[in-house]
Order: structure tokens, then sequence, then C-alpha cells
């Protein structure tokens, strides 16, 4: 058995409401209950809320909310790791035997079931976690901090004259999910650590989310993609 969990909490400071709000004619969260349905890889898709109104999407998109989340996993300061097992554990007080779970998050709605299913299939003996990945647009080996009286310092001098073309790629979590083993989730143990893997996405792929122009950005490159789709 595997298990979806989708934390949403009813507080959003930067986008007020931000998973519930509209997004290509759908409450943003339904996007990736959907993706996570249609993958056929989960017998429970849970999502960990506070709000009386996520929930009541939520199950209209065919989740389940079968507890709200407490108060002091709901706020400003709660990691998602903390959430995870906290819906875990009641999966485990409630009888479920699973053998995964995965933490999707409820803004991500660029998941699709391709890649829940090509994540999954990296979990082995020897990997606890898979997650997707961004590969860097730009090497962040040349980059720069802003120093004294806002000159340039870089933050790997001695890459000063590399040419771009001969650094390895840089990647950064894509914030989208993270596929983990049971017992992995429940003993805390590090998702970028040293038995995670990754599949590698496209940019545009994995909008982040996180103000206004961002959401503008995301809805125009997302309905291009539903239109390539149909």
């Amino acid at each position: 058995m595997n298990i979806a969990v989708i934390p949403a909490r009813g507080g959003s400071k930067r986008i007020p409401r931000k998973n519930v709000r509209e997004f290509c004619d759908r409450p943003m969260i339904t996007w990736p209950i959907v993706a996570a349905a249609e993958s056929g890889l989960f017998d429970h898709i849970i999502v960990s809320t506070d709000d009386e109104e996520i929930a009541d999407i939520a199950g209209q998109a065919g989740a389940e909310t079968p507890f709200v989340r407490p108060a002091d996993l709901a706020d400003d300061h709660t990691g998602t790791t903390d959430v995870v097992v906290h819906a875990l554990n009641w999966a485990k007080e409630a009888g479920w035997e699973f053998e995964a779970a995965c933490c999707i998050y409820a803004t991500a709605a660029f998941i699709s079931p391709e890649d829940l299913t090509a994540t999954h299939e990296l979990l082995s003996t020897d990997c606890d976690f898979v997650f997707p990945a961004v590969r860097y647009g730009h090497p962040p080996q040349r980059g720069f901090t802003s120093g004294q009286n806002g000159r340039p310092e870089l933050v790997q001098p001695e890459h000063q004259s590399t040419r771009t073309q001969d650094l390895p790629p840089v990647y950064h979590d894509a914030g989208q999910f993270y596929w983990g083993k049971r017992d992995a989730w429940l003993e805390q143990r590090p998702i970028l650590g040293p038995r995670a893997r990754f599949i590698e996405l496209q940019a545009t792929d994995a909008w982040d989310i996180d103000n206004p122009q961002d959401l503008a950005i995301a809805e125009l490159l997302f309905q291009r993609r539903l239109e390539r789709q149909t």
C-alpha cells in the first residue's frame, strides 16, 4: 500500500488562500489530487489541513480528510516532515499497512502522473527518498554575493576563469513531491541525504509560486501545457 499526504494549511501570507485559489479553472489543490489519483499508485490520498474549506474542496476532488490537523502543526514554523509524520502515525493507528508514502505539495499543479510513477520506480533497498529536481539555468559556481560597498564577491573564486560549459550541472529541489519509504519518514531520515535519488524536470514543468507574478506566469505556462495535451 502507498499513501499520498498533501499538507494544506489554511494560512498563507504571500498569496492569501493560495491552496484553493482558482488556477486554470480549478482550485489549485485539485490539480495535484487529480494527478495522484490518475497515477494509480495510491490506496489513500490524504489532505492534512486545519481548514474546513480546504477539506471540502479536497473531498470533492477525490481526496480524504480523515482528521483535522492540530493547531501546533499549522503555523508558519512547522516543517513539512512533521506534518507527514503526523499523518502517517494516524494511518498506523488506523491499522493501515503501507510500504511508502509520497508528500505532495498542495500548490504543485505541474505534477504529472508520469513523474510520480518514474520516481516511485526508483525506490529500492538502498534508496529511502526520491524527488524531482531542476537544473540551475546558470552555473552557481560562477555566482557572487554583494560584498562591501556592493562589490561582487564570488562564491567560488577558483572558478572565475572556468568556462561555464566545463562546470558540472547543479540541481535544486523542484518543490513538488517526495517519495519516501515508511520507516524513512517515521524515523525522519534526511530527504536530501546519501540514500536519496532524483529525476530531472524541465524548469517550465516545476514553476515555484511565491508571489502574484509567479502565479500569473505559472498560469500561462500551465495553460499552454493543457493545450498541448488536447
